[in-house]
C-alpha cells in the first residue's frame, strides 16, 4: 500500500484575492489556477490553496506555528520581489555558513521563509539520506523523440502536463517534483516496454478523459483488455497503455 503523500496545504483568508495576488507576484508559482472558489498555486510538486472563511480573523495571531518554506535558486532576487510587494520582514536575508535564509510575513501575517542552500549543505542533506558515490546526485529521467516540437505539444497540451524549454530540449515537470528530459534523436526507435507510468485514482475516468483528448489506447495479445483497452488483474494494477507521437509507450494505472 502506498504511504500518504503531503502535496499541499490550504491557507484560509478573509481576503483571498489580496492574499493570492501577493503569492503570485512575490513568489512566482509554476501554476496559478482558479478551481471554483479556490485559488491553487503550485510550487514544485506542492499546492498552496487559498480559500475564504468567515470564522477567522484578518491576521494569523500565532504565525510561528506554521512556516511556509520556499527553496529558491536566488534568495537575493526573491527577497527583492518580496520587498517590492510591500513585505514586512521578520528576519532579513542572512548568510548562515554559506546558505541564505530570510523570513517575511504575507498580507495575512503568515510566516514565509526563503531558503537558498549552498551546494555543500544541499549535498550534506542528500548524503544523510543514503550512501555511495551517487547519494548526493539529483537524478532525472530522459526519453528520446524524433520530433521535439510534437512531443512538447503532446505532453504539454494533450496530456496537460507542465513543460519548459531549454534550447532544443524540453523538460517535462511531473507532479511530485520529478523531471524528465526530452531530447531529439532523428533515428529514434521506441522501446517495446513502458517507459513512463501515470498512477491515477480512477482508471476508468482517466481513460475516458484521455480518449476525449484524442488518445488511442493500445491492445496487446498477451493481455486481456476490455473494449477501452484496460487490463485488470487480481492482486495487480489495472492498467491501460498508449503512446506518444514518437511511439514511446506510456500507461495510466490504478493499484489494487
Amino acid at each position: 500500500m502506498r504511504k500518504p503523500v503531503l502535496d499541499g496545504m490550504l491557507l484560509a483568508s478573509t481576503d483571498p484575492k489580496r492574499l493570492g495576488e501577493w503569492y503570485a507576484a512575490a513568489l512566482e508559482p509554476q501554476e496559478d489556477v482558479q478551481i471554483e472558489v479556490y485559488r491553487a498555486l503550485r510550487f514544485g510538486g506542492f499546492d498552496v490553496v487559498i480559500d475564504q472563511r468567515g470564522d477567522i480573523g484578518d491576521r494569523n495571531p500565532e504565525p510561528g506555528r506554521t512556516i511556509l518554506n520556499f527553496a529558491v535558486e536566488d534568495a537575493r532576487a526573491a527577497a527583492a520581489r518580496l520587498t517590492a510587494a510591500g513585505t514586512t520582514w521578520v528576519t532579513e536575508l542572512e548568510d548562515r555558513d554559506g546558505s541564505l535564509f530570510a523570513t517575511a510575513t504575507d498580507p495575512d501575517g503568515n510566516y514565509v521563509q526563503l531558503i537558498q542552500l549552498s551546494p555543500e549543505h544541499r549535498a550534506e542533506m542528500i548524503r544523510a539520506q543514503g550512501s555511495g558515490p551517487l547519494a548526493s546526485s539529483e537524478a532525472f529521467g530522459s526519453l528520446a523523440v524524433a520530433d521535439v516540437a510534437a512531443a512538447r505539444r503532446f505532453y504539454g497540451e494533450t496530456l496537460g502536463l507542465q513543460v519548459s524549454d531549454e534550447g532544443e530540449l524540453v523538460w517535462l515537470h511531473l507532479p511530485g517534483g520529478r523531471d524528465v528530459l526530452i531530447y531529439p534523436k532523428p533515428d529514434h526507435q521506441p522501446a517495446p516496454f513502458t517507459i513512463l507510468n501515470f498512477p491515477v485514482d480512477d482508471i476508468d475516468r482517466a481513460v475516458e478523459q484521455l480518449a476525449e483528448r484524442g488518445i488511442r489506447f493500445e491492445s496487446y495479445a498477451a493481455f486481456e483488455q476490455d473494449d477501452r483497452g484496460i487490463h485488470r488483474s487480481e492482486g495487480g494494477p489495472s492498467i491501460a497503455w498508449f503512446t506518444d507521437p514518437a511511439g514511446n509507450v506510456l500507461s495510466v494505472l490504478r493499484s489494487s
